[in-house]
């Protein structure tokens, strides 16, 4: 990171205000804490509030890292998963050389879940011995419920057990501007790498994150973190955000009936901001082939139609479907090797080609939603290197999936339109707050 020209002032006051310029690698960014910097760790563009947001989860139950007898044989480690880490990594980066350690992750049926749950942006922590024998772990499961696996060495060998933990969640505002691409804008901010997946996730039926955007472009993001004895150990759903693409602003907010078991993101007036498809099957990549009448083919020597968006990116990138539906074929199936395709209401259907191998379950009569993960992109087939073809069919005949029409999602009934705005309504002083004051400070 880009060394910062000026000194950092004193940590805000509780219930102050501090407004701070400084100038990375080209990046203005602009801090406002509503508590005491201490108490909460923050990164430059951020707002954290709290009071009414706060919700102490069930009381711990467990013997933590900090409670264990420290001695000069053992080292605390806090590691943050990245994109691409597996359990090898993870390992090194914790000073862990430890055979049994590491089979015991991967062979028992609750450390297990480790593998299977590195969402980037979690934090966990460990203690580890100066030969790099691993002591002690900690490790926030996903979902609803605050749970933790808990590794700890015994006299004999190893042992691995869920306990409750206890949460604090926090709101986090935080905005940031794009000047080289997402993930960097993302950094540059401390904006969790889960986040900015839920933003594409949110906005990718509007704006194709692989082609749409621009330098300059802005984004502001309402979103809970979880933190554990002061230390942020996850984040869990956006709230609420802003993306201004190319000038043109795009808003979402999450709401949820009071009976129900899931929500969406809607508009301020209330319509559904998801659309039936999403414009992309991968999170993010670049396209390396456009739909075409007439292409030459490498491999095939010859100029042909290319009825379809070849995107490039490295094998075993996650794959999604970018609608909901119903898996009619997943296998090898000539020039594009192992492919999946899924059929969706309205006769409509898409193709996702030269895939490496399928997700699990998936298989011909699957159900599947939109932004399930399908696949993984690999070169089986005709291919000249790893990539995804992907196709977008519309009663048999072939669509540029860049341009297609894509339906809207179901609006918000009327009888739910008061309860929602009440609900937005503060997200949206919230997201109009921190994105006013960023814009004031470019300006």
């Amino acid at each position: 990171m880009s060394s910062i020209l000026n000194q950092a002032p004193a940590p805000a006051l509780p219930g102050k205000t501090s407004k701070t310029m400084k100038f990375a690698g080209g990046v203005v960014a602009i801090s406002i804490l509503y508590m005491a910097a201490s108490a909460f760790g923050t990164a430059q563009n951020t707002v954290v509030f709290d009071g009414k947001f706060n919700d102490v989860v069930e009381r711990a139950s467990i013997q933590t890292l900090d409670q264990i007898e420290a001695t000069s044989e053992l080292h605390a480690r806090e590691v943050v998963i990245q994109r691409g880490d597996n359990l090898s990594s993870l390992m090194a980066r914790m000073g862990v050389s430890d055979e049994d350690a590491a089979e015991f992750l991967r062979s028992d049926s609750k450390a297990s879940a480790i593998a299977r749950q590195l969402v980037p942006g979690k934090a966990f922590s460990a203690k580890v011995t100066h030969a790099g024998e691993l002591e002690n772990l900690v490790f926030p499961l996903n979902g609803d419920r605050a749970n933790a696996l808990v590794i700890q060495r015994t006299p004999d060998g190893f042992d691995a057990n869920i306990h409750a933990l206890e949460l604090e969640r926090k709101t986090v505002l935080k905005s940031a501007t794009i000047r080289h691409s997402l993930f960097g804008a993302a950094d540059d901010a401390g904006i969790p790498d889960s986040i900015a997946v839920q933003l594409t996730d949110i906005f990718g039926g509007d704006i194709d994150f692989h082609r749409d955007l621009r330098r300059g472009d802005r984004f502001s993001v309402v979103y809970e973190t979880i933190s554990h004895q002061g230390k942020a150990v996850g984040t869990q759903r956006i709230l609420a955000a802003e993306f201004i693409n190319d000038g043109k602003p795009y808003r979402a907010f999450w709401y949820q009936t009071e009976n129900s078991s899931g929500g969406g993101y809607y508009t301020e007036t209330g319509q559904s901001v998801r659309k039936a498809f999403l414009r992309s099957p991968l999170e993010f990549s670049r396209i390396t082939s456009g739909f075409s009448n007439a292409r030459y083919h490498p491999v095939l020597r010859e100029t042909r139609a290319h009825r379809g968006i070849d995107y490039g990116a490295p094998t075993g990138t996650r794959v999604k479907t970018t609608g909901d539906g119903v898996i009619d074929f997943a296998g090898v199936q000539g020039g594009y090797g192992k492919v999946v395709m899924v059929r969706h209401p309205g006769n409509r259907v898409t193709i996702y080609g030269h895939l490496s191998g399928f997700a699990s379950g998936i298989r011909k009569g699957t159900r599947v939603s939109q932004g399930e993960i399908i696949g993984y992109v690999g070169a089986t087939g005709i291919a000249t290197g790893p990539h995804l073809h992907y196709e977008f069919r519309v009663d048999g005949t072939h669509r540029n999936p860049l341009t297609v029409a894509l339906p809207d999602a179901a609006p918000l009934a009327s009888s739910q339109l008061a309860a929602f705005k009440a609900s937005a309504a503060d997200l949206i002083g919230q997201i109009e707050a921190v994105r006013n004051v960023k814009v004031a400070l470019l300006d």
